[in-house]
């Protein structure tokens, strides 16, 4: 593969964009030019919204941010279930040259905390189910001045449909070039405190650009949807970049995206482009409330998040008649940047380069690996890089090696150019001196019929040395016991390399995992941890 020099496309692209550039006044304008004022851009659980309405309400939400004193490239905090207010205070700040932070909702009091007093936010903008983890924080931060509140009761501060109902409605664009500070979006902070990466008005264009458009292939009679929340980079591409672009329709909804509720969202929308995470996908494949095949408009799915099981996206494909393309995006790098492509799909790998972006990897010593099938640490090279984390020069130095971005993850590319997915190299186990892929022994287990789902972590045996050790999820949890557990590590042997098969097999109701459904392994690790220190 030659990465001596950036891809031509992402080069010319860079050209494409003028200097003087605003994301949100191009993708409204670019659709209001497009005679679409009166075409559905969102459905959430109120109503139906036009890009007429839409362009309104962020018009007006950027003079209400104007009123409130709220300056250019100040900060404002939003914690907003997915309803129209999300992309109307996002697409609103940004507008108006304000730089909008939006975060996951699920999180505790002391991430939010932390993320007010990091980002220095002048305003918070939260929905009121979410108001009480923030209450100990209002006027505890020094820079916090207004809160407002999207729902029926504003908690003693202004709602969100009152203040769009006060603010002037002409249209208001801040004079922002395409590197512009537009938004931050922080990470999981699986490892320490969360980090916010930065990124420019140039990014959201670019993920659509090189992707969105030439895989997805949106066009504005799609109706779109994803189990992953706005919040999420995966998400922001999927429910509003990736559609707005096209003059699409998405429908957003606040509900935790249970496969009964998806099935409803897909059959009464009659959704063309679905978006999940592995995870969801194996549990709706798992569910009774799966859809039937006929009842289904679905011509696009994509997976993210997590790599994407083979067996998972073959039965998936084998029900629906559908191919999952999954990809790999990370929030340093906003969305997806290696992929499937429709027609190419080789599940049981990320796909390939997409167009745009150069991939390479890394070996343990730092020299980079050029032969197939050797593993190292996939670094990507794109457009859509952050410029930063904020105010954390030593993980920025960490993670931004010049052009380069570190992903975190271990790959092999296979012998068709494919990569195929190893695990975090954080989750990298060596076993009598011999790497083992935590991934590669979850998708044997996940091929067991029994198995719904299953993580893999180092455990110390009884010499302190770590060994494979399995925690499985039962489609019928009933069937757990020291028979099944010697089957499921016998089937294992079968099909691995005989270093690689779980030395432990515990079964467990529901395994930890963050808000976009991926596994946090590093919670098992922990356990594994303390069970070395009780040694």
């Amino acid at each position: 593969m030659n990465i001596a020099q950036p891809s031509p496309m992402s080069r010319g692209l860079a050209d494409a964009i003028p200097r003087d550039y605003n994301f949100a006044a191009d993708i409204l304008n670019r659709n209001l030019d497009a005679g679409r004022a009166g075409k559905l851009a969102f459905i959430d659980q109120r109503q139906g919204w036009t890009y007429g309405d839409l362009a309104t309400r962020v018009d007006s939400f950027g003079h209400a941010l104007h009123s409130l004193g709220i300056r250019r490239e100040e900060r404002i905090l939003i914690c907003l279930l997915d309803s129209v207010d999300w992309p109307t205070a996002f697409l609103g700040a940004i507008k108006a040259g304000i730089v909008p932070v939006p975060v996951n909702t699920l999180l505790t009091e002391d991430d939010y905390r932390f993320m007010l007093e990091d980002s220095r936010a002048r305003l918070l903008v939260v929905s009121d189910e979410l108001f009480p983890k923030f209450a100990k924080s209002i006027g505890a931060c020094e820079s916090l001045e207004h809160v407002v509140v999207s729902g029926e009761n504003g908690r003693g501060h202004p709602r969100f449909e009152e203040l769009l109902a006060g603010a002037y409605s002409e249209p208001i664009t801040a004079p922002t070039v395409c590197d512009d500070m537009c938004f931050w979006l922080y990470t999981s902070g699986s490892t320490g405190k969360p980090k916010a990466a930065v990124h420019t008005h140039a990014d959201l264009k670019f993920t659509d650009e090189l992707y969105g458009k030439p895989f997805l292939g949106i066009g504005e009679n799609d109706v779109c949807y994803s189990v992953a929340k706005l919040f999420f980079a995966y998400g922001l591409g999927n429910a509003l970049t990736f559609p707005m672009s096209a003059g699409a329709t998405t429908v957003l909804s606040p509900q935790r995206p249970t496969p009964e509720l998806v099935a409803d969202i897909l059959k009464k929308h009659r959704v063309t482009v679905f978006y999940a995470v592995p995870t969801f996908y194996a549990a709706c494949l798992a569910s009774a409330a799966a859809p039937q095949r006929s009842e289904l408009s679905i011509r696009r799915c994509v997976s993210a998040g997590e790599a994407l099981p083979s067996d998972v996206g073959r039965r998936w494909s084998e029900r629906y008649g559908i191919d999952i393309l999954d990809g790999l995006g990370s929030t340093e790098m906003l969305h997806i940047f290696l992929s499937n492509r429709a027609g190419e799909v080789k599940y049981g790998t990320t796909g390939k380069p997409v167009p745009g972006y150069d991939v390479r990897l890394v070996d343990d010593d730092g020299a980079i690996v050029n032969t197939r099938g050797e593993m190292g640490e996939l670094q990507v090279r794109g457009p859509t890089s952050a410029v930063m984390y904020w105010n954390n020069r030593e993980q920025s130095r960490a993670t931004f090696l010049g052009e380069w971005t570190r992903s975190g993850d271990k790959y092999v590319e296979d012998e068709d150019g494919y990569f195929v997915y190893c695990g975090r190299r954080d989750d990298m186990l060596k076993v009598s001196g011999m790497y083992v892929s935590p991934f590669e022994v979850e998708g044997v287990l996940q091929s067991h019929p029994d198995v719904l789902e299953a993580a893999v972590v180092g455990w110390p045996d009884i010499d302190a040395l770590i060994k494979p050790k399995a925690f499985v999820v039962l489609k019928a949890p009933e069937k757990a016991g020291d028979d099944l557990a010697r089957m499921l590590q016998d089937y294992c042997r079968a099909k691995l390399a005989p270093f690689k098969y779980p030395r432990w097999l515990e079964f467990r109701p529901e395994l930890p995992k963050t808000a976009t459904g991926k596994i946090q392994r590093f919670k098992l690790r922990a356990e594994a941890q303390t069970a070395a220190d009780h040694r």
